[in-house]
């Protein structure tokens, strides 16, 4: 007999609330070969709303890697108290600028770390276009970062990670203090047994460089994302939880997870080959948990979310910490 898929898996967490989304928002953006265009998704009531932002991956989809996918996870901390910025970075299918000779195609990543410390210089601006956000608010002293895949080494970099190209001359320090917290799903991992392919097509993964990535943290992994076109190793997805410094650095790896985790990435995405929605569930309640606590001083969700994953019949994640 079939049953209904759960909202947070068996991790507790708050009431959810009817969810408002406004897109696009520009963000003035003085000499990006497209405007900075963002996607905002508030709840429906509060006021100083927490904020994330939320870096899609590089994907093949048409639209999934824009601030038109993610709807999974952002629904979900939307309706949970968060406001989810979304930016769509200049490597974005629907942009058709991966094969240009624009600096740094057909990643981006350079630019996909400026873009989100850009939404935060100018978060009243983005808070001014939304209709009644203004007079609510956004508390610009809690924010938190997310990303997936390529959106993961974008995070990965606000929180310290450095790509050291010897023939990049630009600074190499692309964090920001303004982030709190990040979480960091699926990323790619250091770069010294790199798959020939990857070399080939993404040389700029060979530099990758976790020692310097000192921020806050919550890596997410999958004990079967496993791609040979990056890595024969199946631990390439945690390095940067494995080769970062403590403290202040958790792991959660997800049981019979692939790179879409379930299905992060949209509704019936086809992309996702390991479609499991109570795997979708979880994580994302997992991931509000941590940031609850990291935002909030004192805020008792994520050992209470800890306390419900390990007491769980059949547990779909673990978590360790340094």
């Amino acid at each position: 007999m079939s049953k209904p898929y759960t909202d947070a898996g068996e991790i507790p967490v708050d009431e959810p609330q009817p969810v408002m989304t406004y897109h696009p928002v520009t963000v003035d953006a003085p000499g990006r070969p497209v405007p900075l265009q963002v996607k905002v998704s508030v709840p429906a009531t509060g006021t100083d709303l927490p904020v994330i932002l939320l870096s899609h991956g590089h994907g093949a989809s048409n639209f999934l890697a824009s601030m038109k996918g993610y709807a999974p996870l952002v629904e979900f901390w939307a309706a949970h108290g968060f406001a989810v910025i979304q930016p769509t970075h200049l490597d974005a299918n629907e942009l058709g600028l991966r094969d240009t000779d624009l600096p740094d195609a057909p990643l981006f990543w350079h630019d996909r770390a400026s873009d989100m410390s850009h939404v935060l210089d100018h978060l009243g601006d983005i808070q001014d276009q939304v209709p009644g956000l203004a007079a609510r608010g956004l508390d610009a002293g809690r924010v938190a970062a997310v990303g997936h895949s390529l959106g993961g080494m974008t995070v990965a970099s606000l929180l310290g990670m450095q790509v050291q190209d010897p023939a990049d001359r630009r600074a190499k320090n692309l964090s920001d203090p303004r982030i709190k917290a990040g979480v960091v799903i699926g990323a790619p991992g250091a770069g010294h047994d790199l798959a020939d392919w990857a070399r080939e097509n993404y040389p700029i993964l060979q530099h990758l460089d976790f020692s310097t990535m000192t921020g806050t943290g919550l890596v997410i992994a999958g004990d079967a994302d496993l791609n040979p076109f990056f890595s024969e190793r199946i631990s390439y997805r945690s390095d940067a939880f494995t080769l970062s410094p403590g403290p202040g650095k958790t792991l959660l790896t997800f049981f019979g997870a692939e790179h879409i985790y379930g299905g992060v990435s949209g509704y019936d995405a086809g992309e996702t080959s390991d479609e499991n929605p109570e795997r979708v569930a979880t994580l994302r309640a997992l991931v509000w948990a941590y940031l609850r606590s990291r935002l909030f001083a004192g805020d008792p969700a994520w050992q209470n979310a800890v306390d419900a994953l390990g007491n769980a019949k059949q547990p779909l994640a673990e978590v360790e910490s340094k």
